[in-house]
Formats: structure tokens, sequence, C-alpha cells
């Protein structure tokens, strides 16, 4: 089974990439992953991919894809794969859908974790740390991992830890916004490029407002 992933930060996408992953036992393959590997390792494709990161320029597409293809035809990925975050934009949905084309590899399903944006922007900035477990999850904005209150005072929802603190770029308005209009965008962005996918392929549509149970319950039922 090969999966395509979208949701906007702070759908759960990663959360929902995970339990897809345990589930059909396929490879959870993350777009960031990649290239760190392909640099660490120094192959051609990521020394080429290092000299446009180095000058603070975004890879093209020419040099993504093709390192995208190589990571999916490894034998781990022989039983399907789940990829997550690529395509950004339409023409990285073009470019990929005509690669994946070339090399006879069937996309089988599109998953859209659907949520809105000010929703997203609200968990993203909702976002606390526990000092004594970065794994603690804790957010203001959401029901269900809502940090406890003591004293009158926020504290760790599982420990009780009494120092939470926000990620700086958690808070950067200017920096969230930046990434929502490159999602949203329906035109030429993310969604234009889901929207490519749905002329095509069978596209999963999920919510994203509820609970990770009620989530992955509707999820999994989708993917029979």
């Amino acid at each position: 089974m090969n999966i395509l992933i979208f949701g906007p930060n702070g759908s759960g996408k990663g959360t929902q990439g995970a339990i897809i992953q345990k589930k059909f036992g396929v490879p959870h393959i993350e777009t960031g992953v990649i290239f760190r590997d392909n640099i660490k390792k120094g192959t051609e494709l990521g020394k080429k991919a290092k000299d446009y990161i180095d000058r603070g320029e975004l890879v093209p597409d020419e040099i993504t894809v093709p390192m995208i293809l190589n990571r999916l035809k490894e034998a781990d990925c022989a039983s399907g794969w789940l990829l997550d975050g690529f395509p950004r934009n339409l023409v990285q949905a073009e470019a990929l859908w005509n690669a994946l084309a070339k090399e006879n590899m069937k996309l089988d399903y599109v998953i859209e974790i659907i949520l809105d944006r000010q929703t997203s922007k609200n968990r993203i900035m909702g976002r606390r740390l526990c000092a004594a477990d970065n794994n603690h999850p804790n957010n203001i904005f959401i029901d269900a991992i809502k940090p406890a209150e003591k004293d009158g005072k926020l504290v760790c929802r599982v420990c009780g830890c009494e120092t939470l603190t926000a990620r700086a770029d958690d808070q950067d308005e200017a920096a969230i916004d930046k990434r929502h209009n490159i999602y949203y965008d329906t035109t030429t962005g993310t969604l234009a490029g889901v929207n490519y996918f749905k002329e095509r392929v069978k596209v999963i549509e999920v919510s994203g407002v509820p609970g990770v149970k009620e989530v992955s319950e509707d999820l999994l039922k989708k993917l029979g």
C-alpha cells in the first residue's frame, strides 16, 4: 500500500502517520529525513542538495524527486510506504506523479487531514513543553490534553510538573502564517497539489478536529 499524507501543522499528521505505519507495517518516510540521510552519507544527490541548502536556497525538484524515488525503491518499501512532507505545491505534485508513473510505482491512496487555518494556528501556539519530559503532551487549545491547574497555575497534565514553556517558533505568528500561506493555497500551494491528486487517485478525507483516537478510527476504517 503506497500512500501520501497531507495535513497542516497542528493537524496531528505525524501522529496518524505513526499509527498507519504500525497498522500496515509500512515505513513512515519523511522528506526531511531523506535530505539529512543523503547529506550525511555524502551521496551525489546529497552533495548537490547541500550546496543549495548552504546558500540558503530551496533544493530544486530535479534533485528532490530522484532522492525521494531512491528511498521508495529501498527494500523496506517493497510492501508499501507512507510519504510525508512532499509535495508541498502543485508543481511538485505533478513532478512526483510523473516520476512515479515513469518508475511504474502505483500510488494507492492520498490522505488529507482537514483542519481549518485558525484551529491549526491555535494548536501550534497552544503547545506547552513539560520541563520534566518534553514528550508529555500539553496544549492549552486541545481539551483532551489541556494542562491541569494547581493553585491557579497551569501544570503538566501527565506528571504535575509546574514548569511549562512554549517553543519560540511556536509563538512566531509570522512564520506560522508563512507556512500556512503555502499549505492552504488552492491555486499553486499544497492544497492545489492535493486537488491535483483528487483527479487521479482515491483521496481519503478525515477531519482533524476530534481527538487522536477518533481521527485514527475514522482513518483506518476508510483505509479498510
